[in-house]
């Protein structure tokens, strides 16, 4: 699978692409880790999100990088009705504060949005996680009425602001 860029760039005028995981970065993702105040709403390592790309068979990992450097961590999935979900978006604590989570979004949502049958594209998070909710609308998501494991699912259906 070849990166995949929209060729934005962060706060710090870094380019971001999205990297399969491999056998060559898996260990610098695997150690991703939240800030400590995020530990409510995220696992403590991305390790977690890389098992469940392995062993569940559903998600797929990326490796979310800034310039030549792996600082985060997103996986998508695309579900049986053909949507896709977008889950395990973790950036390092100390890559925090400079656009990532945005610019993230901005370039994993055409790609998704690119793919044969797409029609939806479709996330959840904790209802207290104020700053997922406000990045989250702000890129045109709106709620679904459902829930997933206590969490909020809001979906964005193309063509939304951040597809284009």
């Amino acid at each position: 699978m070849s990166p995949i860029t929209e060729r934005l760039r962060d706060t710090t005028g870094r380019t971001l692409t999205l990297h399969e995981v491999t056998a060559d970065n898996w260990r610098t993702v695997a150690d991703i880790a939240p800030l400590d105040s995020q530990r409510a709403f995220a696992p403590g390592l991305a390790a977690r999100y890389l098992l469940l790309s392995l062993l569940e068979d559903v998600w797929h990992s990326l490796a979310i990088h800034a310039d030549d450097k792996a600082v985060g961590h997103v996986m998508w999935a695309r579900d049986e009705d053909g949507s896709h979900w977008i889950g395990g978006l973790l950036i390092d604590a100390r890559e925090q504060g400079k656009g990532l989570a945005r610019t993230t979004m901005r370039t994993l949502l055409p790609w998704l949005a690119a793919q044969p049958g797409h029609f939806t594209t479709r996330l959840s998070y904790a209802p207290q996680n104020i700053a997922a909710a406000r990045l989250y609308t702000s890129l045109g998501f709106t709620p679904t009425g459902a829930e997933e494991d206590g969490e909020v699912v809001v979906a964005l259906s193309p063509p939304g602001p951040a597809c284009v």
